[in-house]
Formats: structure tokens, C-alpha cells, sequence
């Protein structure tokens, strides 16, 4: 074959345009499978199940696009169409992905507005709930049909490579399947390093891009095979204007149907390398001040409202207990709220460790980024807190970190874990019993942790297996409390000793608990947190510890989650 191409330098050509071509096509190929897997994790929650489930469909529907392959007559034509429609859905997906499940969200409320329903009886159940239940299944069938096209690529071209030879090629499918793995590092490689960093849609419109290009240079050289040629250029052409469009002003259009997402008015989306941060605001009656919420990923991370609530309950009863306060460790907590409520004690050095530096940024300095209104409340929330001298952001994963702050010898009087809930694999190793152990390791023998434990009453199971984890890791005593937070409603803490007594009898013993006066806590309300029914913990001995590598922890959240969105459904479809 080597002397064939050698001798005919069009043959050669020829090989190098399709081998091209297939690399090319299978970089936009796994960057659609992963762009469509982000967007639709962002918007349906539950990152990790919904993109482990679109990739696995695509892979599927990529076997079944490559049995279907065989029954298209003329691979020419075939080709050149099926890169005008890959290009078309890749490019277009996220944008009526986004208008179909904003607009169903918000049609209880058109419909509301329009025959003057009151708030208490928005038509939710029946029909509405199975329009809900149905947008939650569509990225998955634009998934699907993504993937089959995807998959009818490599037969397409095997089918062309011997037609231009005129012969059956012995290592046709090892070639192309060749260019096929190495395009797709390739375009592993675009996504980490380069769409990661743009807006969705500019980076869906980058890569259909990609695929226009490919699909012209293939038209033009091989037009003379390819009939109704007409209709081709007119859809190249149309499909080159969407593209245009869609990298314009795509991102403008699905944030304002994501909009529709939130119950409140959003006011700022941000997206960083790590995730998406949503601020919304609710304009409150009378003269109250304007509630805002902060969204991560959809999840709220907090409100205006009420997160003092959250955050005192967080910091106070471990640095109350804490025998000292000169060093504390915060492992999360970017958004400096855990971080103001420490420097109300008289610490010398506070450390804290959050992966996301555009997170911290955003809040160290909001004025580069938001609004005026939302800069100055974000400003009085924060009281500036990551710009007092004594505090070291450090922005890294902390379960590296740790080990690093271990070689150096690193000891604190408290260390506060302030992550989002367990909802991805990759926070999941944060919560885990060796996690928790090197955390000890950092501990002075008569200082306390905390831990952000999610919901003791919504994911009862993962509440309880933390308080496991930390009592397996090695701490003497580890008691959990509670406490409503309207927002999120009934939330829940780890605290944990490393010797000596437990937290519970050491605020027992300092009087007064507190040097100073908070809004909400005080020695009563942390003594009351304590306090559960008396058969909460009769199945503790059964909930497993959450060791490194087994996904326990978010087993038990996930499964929560998922009873949780199911009973809602219920609820609605009752009404």
C-alpha cells in the first residue's frame, strides 16, 4: 500500500484529507460527549449519575450509529449530510436544552399570571409534571442521537478510503481507528486546556466550527461524487450563519432561560474552571432589605437571609471549645463567610484551602466582578475578610494540601470543613476516614474539628455516616448537632476531640461559651443542637463508615437525593 501512495501522489492526498478529517471529527466528537454531559449535569443536578449516564449512552448509540451505517447507500452523500447534522445538533443542543426546561418550568407560572391563579395553586401536577419528568429525559435523547450520528463517522470512511483505492484495504479500519483515538486525545486535551474556560455555547459553536470546516473541505473535494450539491452548500451556508449566532449570543439566551431555573431574579452567573456560580435576588415586601442567594452548580451555598445562622452554628461551638485559637485551618469555605465569623476570635494565622481560585477572587474582590448592589452586599457580607493580613488562601485540592501542610509540620488549635455536601466521587474522597485521619494528624491534642455534614433529617444516612467516619478516623469523641436553617431547612455538624472530654461537656464548662454576642447562637441554642429524637440513632451500628475509595458517603447522599426529588414529584402531581 506504502508503494501505491508513493507512486500516486492523489492517492496519497487523498489518504491524508480522510485520515485528517477523522482526527478532526473525533476531537469535535469527544468534545461534544463532554460538553453535553457538563451542560446537562449543570442543569439537572446530580453531576456525577448524569454524566456517567451520557457518556455511557453516547457510547452505546455510537455502536448502534455504526451497525446503522451499513444501510446508507452512498457514503459520499451520506458523509457529507451526516457533518451538516452533527454540526447542527452539537452547535444547537445546549441552546434548546435550555429554552425547552426553562420554559416548562416557568409555564405554571405563565398560565398563573394569565387567568390570575393565586401562588398557592400554580398547576403543577398532572400534565405539568410529566412536562417536567419529560425535559429531564431529553438531553439524554439528544445524547443519544448525538452519539449515533457520531458513530456512523469511521464505516463512512472506511467505505470511502476503498472506494478511492478501488480495493478492500487489510489495515483500513486500524488506520482510521488510529486517527480516530488520537483526534480524541486531542480533543480531550481542547476541552481541559480551552472550553472549560469559555462560555458553553461559544465553545459548542468553536466546535461545530470544527465541523463545518471538515465537512467543507470534504465537500469541495470530492463534490464530484456528491449529488444534490445545491442543497448542501445552502445548509453549509445556513449552518455557518447558526454558528456565527449561536457564538454571538448563545450564552446571552440560555442564561436567560436558565433564569427561569431559579425562583428568584438572577442577577450574576460566573463560570469558572470548577463550576458555576449563580447570585439571584428576591425583592422583599415593605422595607426590608433584598434577600440574595448563591448558587453553585444549582445547589444554593447560601442566603442572605439566614447564613449567619449557618455559618455560627459552623464556627462557634469548635473554636468555643478549642483550647487556644492562635491557628486555625478552614478546608473549603471560599466564599470568606466561615472565614469572617473565625477572625472574631483572636487568631494569629488563619489558613484556608479552596480548590476554586476564581471563587475566592470573586469574593475577595468583588468589585471587579459584580454589579454595584451586588458588589456592596457581597463586600458587607464578607466584612472584607479575605483581605486581613493574617489570612493565607491557599488554592489547591485539599487532599493533596494536606499532605503537604503534614511535611511541614503543620499543627492547628481548630480546623473547620466547611465543602459542599458529597455529591460528586471527587468530594466524596474529602469526606472519607483516611481524609479525616490526616486531619487528626493536624490537630492539637486539645483542639476541635468541624464538619459540614449535610441534612440530618433529608439524608439521614449520610449524616450519620460522617459522624462514623470521624469517630473511625481515630477522634475520641465525636458528637453531632443541629439546627433549622430556613433556607436549607433542618442542617447538621460533626464536631470531634482529639483527647481529653468531648465538645458537648467542654461547653459545658466554659463560662461563658462565647466572649462576645452573636445574632443567633448561644451557650442554650448549641446545648439544645445536641439533642435528637430518641430513636435517631437506633440504626448507627448499620450505616457504614465512608472509607477511601468506596463512594459509600455518596451512595447515601445520592440516594437521598433521589428520594427527595421523587417525593417532590409526588407531592406536585398530588396537587
Amino acid at each position: 500500500m506504502l508503494k501505491n501512495l508513493r507512486s500516486n501522489p492523489r492517492l496519497l492526498l487523498d489518504d491524508c484529507l480522510l485520515i485528517g478529517i477523522m482526527a478532526v471529527l473525533a476531537a469535535c466528537g469527544l468534545i461534544y460527549e463532554y460538553l453535553l454531559s457538563h451542560y446537562s449535569a449543570r442543569v439537572l443536578g446530580s453531576m456525577e449519575t448524569v454524566i456517567y449516564a451520557m457518556i455511557g449512552i453516547m457510547i452505546v448509540a455510537m455502536g448502534l450509529g455504526a451497525f446503522a451505517a451499513k444501510k446508507i447507500k452512498d457514503p459520499y452523500l451520506g458523509f457529507a449530510w451526516l457533518e451538516v447534522s452533527v454540526a447542527l445538533i452539537g452547535c444547537g443542543a445546549t441552546i434548546f436544552l435550555a429554552s425547552l426546561i426553562g420554559f416548562t418550568q416557568y409555564l405554571p407560572q405563565i398560565i398563573a399570571d394569565t387567568f390570575a391563579i393565586p401562588v398557592d395553586m400554580l398547576p403543577l401536577g398532572g400534565l405539568f409534571a410529566s412536562l417536567v419528568k419529560f425535559t429531564l429525559v431529553m438531553p439524554y435523547v439528544f445524547g443519544f442521537i448525538l452519539g449515533f450520528l457520531i458513530g456512523m463517522e469511521i464505516p463512512l470512511i472506511a467505505r470511502i478510503r476503498e472506494d478511492i483505492y478501488g480495493k478492500h484495504l487489510s489495515n483500513n479500519v486500524g488506520t482510521i481507528y488510529g486517527a480516530d483515538y488520537i483526534g480524541a486525545g486531542v480533543g480531550a486535551a481542547i476541552w481541559v486546556i480551552v472550553m472549560l474556560k469559555i462560555e458553553i455555547n461559544q465553545a459548542a459553536a468553536l466546535t461545530a466550527s470544527l465541523n463545518l470546516v471538515a465537512g467543507v473541505i470534504f465537500f469541495v473535494r470530492y463534490r464530484g461524487q456528491i449529488k444534490t450539491r445545491v442543497w448542501l452548500v445552502i445548509s453549509h451556508l445556513m449552518l455557518a450563519l447558526m454558528v456565527f449566532m449561536v457564538y454571538c449570543y448563545g450564552g446571552q439566551w440560555s442564561n436567560k432561560m436558565q433564569d427561569l431555573l431559579y425562583l428568584d431574579k438572577v442577577v450574576h452567573q460566573q463560570q469558572t474552571r470548577f463550576q458555576n456560580l449563580v447570585f439571584t435576588r428576591r425583592d422583599m415586601s415593605g422595607n426590608l432589605p433584598s434577600a440574595y442567594g448563591f448558587y453553585i452548580n444549582g445547589r444554593l451555598q447560601f442566603s442572605s437571609m439566614d447564613e449567619q445562622i449557618y455559618h455560627q452554628m459552623l464556627v462557634h461551638p469548635a473554636m468555643s471549645v478549642s483550647a487556644r485559637h492562635d491557628n486555625v485551618l478552614i478546608i473549603g469555605g471560599g466564599d470568606g463567610l466561615a472565614l469572617r465569623e473565625v477572625l472574631k476570635w483572636p487568631v494569629q494565622s488563619v489558613k484556608l484551602v479552596d480548590l476554586d481560585d476564581e471563587l475566592v477572587d470573586l469574593f475577595q474582590h468583588p468589585e471587579r466582578y459584580l454589579p454595584g448592589d451586588l458588589s456592596r452586599v457581597v463586600m458587607s457580607l464578607t466584612q472584607d475578610s479575605f483581605n486581613d493580613p493574617r489570612v493565607k488562601v491557599i488554592n489547591s485540592d485539599a487532599f493533596v494540601e494536606v499532605d503537604s501542610l503534614l511535611q511541614q509540620g503543620a499543627l492547628f488549635d481548630t480546623i473547620i470543613v466547611d465543602l459542599p455536601d458529597p455529591s460528586h466521587p471527587d468530594l466524596n474522597k474529602l469526606y472519607s476516614k483516611h481524609f479525616y485521619a490526616r486531619l487528626r494528624q493536624l490537630l492539637y491534642g486539645d483542639g476541635a474539628i468541624v464538619v459540614q455534614s449535610t441534612s440530618p433529617f433529608h439524608a439521614k444516612k449520610a449524616f450519620i455516616s460522617i459522624g462514623n467516619t470521624l469517630a473511625a478516623a481515630g477522634f475520641t469523641h465525636t458528637e453531632q448537632y443541629h439546627q433549622n436553617v430556613p433556607s436549607f431547612g433542618e442542617w447538621g455538624w460533626s464536631i470531634a476531640t482529639k483527647m481529653g472530654a468531648p465538645a458537648s461537656v467542654r461547653a459545658k464548662q466554659q463560662q461563658p461559651l462565647l466572649p462576645f454576642e452573636l445574632t443567633w447562637l448561644n451557650a442554650e441554642v448549641f446545648q439544645a443542637a445536641l439533642v435528637f429524637p430518641s430513636d435517631y440513632y437506633r440504626q448507627r451500628d448499620q450505616i457504614k463508615v465512608n472509607e477511601l475509595g468506596t463512594h459509600t458517603l455518596y451512595q447515601y447522599h445520592h440516594q437521598a437525593w433521589q428520594a427527595e426529588m421523587g417525593l417532590e414529584i409526588d407531592i406536585t402531581a398530588e396537587k
